[in-house]
Parts: structure tokens; sequence; C-alpha cells
């Protein structure tokens, strides 16, 4: 798609178009200003010169809106890993088509420009607080974060913080977004800021229809729900059926994404899986806070190869993840509660990294840190 600036001179008048070039129609011509006097002409085209940057903003973040697919956490904590342009030539050639960040690196914004992946990026949970009381140290994370980048790499969402609900930090989330969202609306750079939490926000998650946000998390919950919900916005979610897995009481096949008959019956509702039935009581304590069309993004999900015997390892991580790659593809197109829409998932994670607590920890990526595969896996 292309956007093209276009005057065209008559006497005494000026003619000024914007083109919307595509494949299939060689030009959409949209008549912005009609036989202006000449007088005008000038005033006019500072306009639309403004204007014209601004669409080209705008088509770079509307291309990206909406995309589902794979995407993949960017973790950082590790001495031997890849130098980051090696890191996004992997994940291009892989298919995945977002990566997440847990902080700004400029580095790696660096090379993310002209990649054309999605790219969510987070705040960290330390400067939470300053985001959420200063106005100003929000607009100087943009400016220091954004604005360098915005014109090459699309930023589809922002997190503010991650994991802190409930919790210390969690009546910070709602004031950073609205402070962030501030301070993106000054620099005309539209993208959503949204919140990221994990399944400790919920009472229970079984089964999915009764679920509803803690006492101790609704506090926070229904506020940030009714905010992205009346801005038509996601909530990102860490959702992990490797923790939630109990030999006692939840089949490894209904873990592992792979069950072949219905394990949890939900009213009408069947679930085959643990991750949907994870999602889809996310879905209803949303509703119950009056939320109802907020969405879920899989920020995190994934299953660990190594540090755990019998449960975390090698055989476990494959088949996982790329039951997960089936579950999500459009073939999957939902939950049983949201059927017809495939949710956008990143997994957890890149690399093993080697600056994590020993054990599991270390042990959630797809590659090694010298880019080779820790098991075969297939992003399409």
């Amino acid at each position: 798609m292309l956007c093209r600036l276009i005057s065209r001179g008559r006497k005494n008048s000026l003619v000024l178009y914007i083109f919307i070039e595509k494949e299939d129609r060689p030009f959409d011509r949209f008549n912005i200003l009609h036989m202006m006097e000449t007088s005008q002409v000038h005033v006019i085209m500072s306009r639309m010169v403004v204007l014209a940057t601004l669409m080209s903003t705008l088509l770079i973040y509307n291309m990206g809106s909406g995309v589902e697919g794979i995407g993949v956490n960017w973790g950082t904590l590790g001495d031997n890993l890849p130098p980051p342009a090696e890191v996004v030539a992997l994940l291009k050639s892989k298919g995945f088509t977002a990566v997440r960040l847990f902080e700004p690196n400029a580095e790696i914004l660096t090379a993310l420009e002209g990649s054309g992946l999605n790219v969510v990026l987070g705040t960290l949970n330390q400067d939470l607080e300053k985001l959420a009381n200063d106005p100003s140290f929000a607009a100087v994370w943009v400016n220091a974060h954004i604005v360098p980048h915005a014109k090459s790499v699309h930023f589809q969402y922002i997190g503010a913080g991650n994991e802190v609900i409930p919790g210390t930090l969690a009546s910070f989330v709602l004031p950073a977004i609205k402070n962030l969202d501030a301070a993106l609306k000054a620099v005309n750079i539209p993208i959503p800021v949204t919140a990221v939490v994990h399944a400790s926000v919920l009472a229970a998650s079984n089964p999915p229809s009764q679920c509803a946000f803690s006492a101790e998390a609704a506090t926070a919950m229904a506020p940030i729900a009714a905010y992205l919900e009346a801005q038509k916005r996601p909530l990102l979610a860490n959702l992990y059926t490797y923790y939630a897995y109990d030999p006692m009481n939840v089949p490894l096949d209904y873990a592992m994404l792979n069950s072949t008959g219905v394990v949890v019956r939900d009213g009408r509702l069947g679930y085959q899986n643990l991750l949907e039935a994870q999602v889809d009581a996310l879905y209803s304590a949303l509703e119950k806070v009056g939320a109802p069309s907020v969405e879920v993004v899989l920020a995190e999900t994934g299953w660990p190869s190594a540090g755990r015997p019998g449960v975390a390892t090698l055989e476990l991580a494959e088949t996982y993840n790329n039951n997960l790659v089936s579950l999500v593809s459009p073939r999957g197109a939902g939950t049983p509660k949201r059927p017809g829409k495939p949710i956008q998932t990143f997994i957890f994670a890149l690399f093993n990294e080697n600056k994590k607590p020993p054990g599991v920890e270390q042990n959630w990526g797809l590659f090694y840190p010298d880019t080779k595969p820790v098991y075969p896996f297939n992003v399409s």
C-alpha cells in the first residue's frame, strides 16, 4: 500500500489529492480540498504535509493491527546470546510474525526496524510507580524508547508492567496506562497500551464459566477491564498449563493439548485441553466485571525442556509447543467460549538463558544461544 500526496494547479486554484495505491486497484482518489484560493495554498500545503505524515504513521500501525499468528518472547538474561541483527534474521527465517520484549532495548529495537515483525514492548515493573504518578516521566519514556523507532517498527502493544496484579504495584497499572496513552497521543503515535496479567488474578479456574477475579485482584482488574473495554483493547495474559499440571488431578494429555476427547464439561461447552479452559476462565472473569468484548492475547505460554525430571523434558516441550501452534492457528479458530477467532500467541521463550536461576528457568527456550533448535519445532 502506498500513500501519495499530490497537488494539481489550476488558474487561481489548487486541487489536492491523496492517492491510496494498491496492487489490485491502482488508484482510489480522495479529493481532500477542492478549488482553494491561491492565498491559502501555503497554509493548506503545510497542513497537508502534517496530515500525510500522520497518515503514513497510521498506515504502519493499521497494517499490523489485528494480525493473528505466532510470536515469541525475546528475553536477554544470558551472557552468550547472539547479536540482535542475527536474532531478527532467525525470527524471520522461522516464520514468526511477532516478538515480545520485556523492556526497552535500543540495540534490539534498532535491529527490528524494517523487519515487518509486530512488537509488543513492556515497561519495567520498577518504572510503574513513576509512570503512574508523573506524566512527564511517561513522556520521557515515550520519547526515549518509542519515537526514535516509530517510523520503521510496528509497535503492536505496550504492556504496562508484567504480572504485578495482585500485589503492591497493582494500583499503579491503570494510571500508568493512561499517562502512556497521553504521552503517545502528544506525539501522534497510536499504540494501544494495556496490562499483562497471569492466572493468579483468578479466584479459581474450573469450571471456566464460574471463574471470577479474586477479591485481591478485582480492585485493580475491574477498572482496568472497563478501560480496555471502552478503548477496544485486548488484555495480555501469561497462561501456563505447565504450572497448572497436577499428576493426581490433571491428565497429562489435557495439559499437553493433545487429549482426543472432552475432559472437562462446562454446561454445553466441552474442553479437550487445559489452555483453552484457562483462556475461557479469564473471559468469564472479564464478563463478570462488565468487559465482555475484551479479547485475550496469550503473551506467554510454553513448556520447559529440562530441570524437572519426568515433567520438564525435551519430548514434552516439543509436544506442547507444536500442539500449541496447531491450536492457535486459523485452523484452530478460537476457544469453546469464543469460537471463530484465532488467539494471537507468544511462546515463552526464544532462547535458553543462562543468567536465570538454575533448573527449569534456564530451559524454556526454543533455541540454544548458538541458534540451534532445542527440539524440532515448526511455526507454520
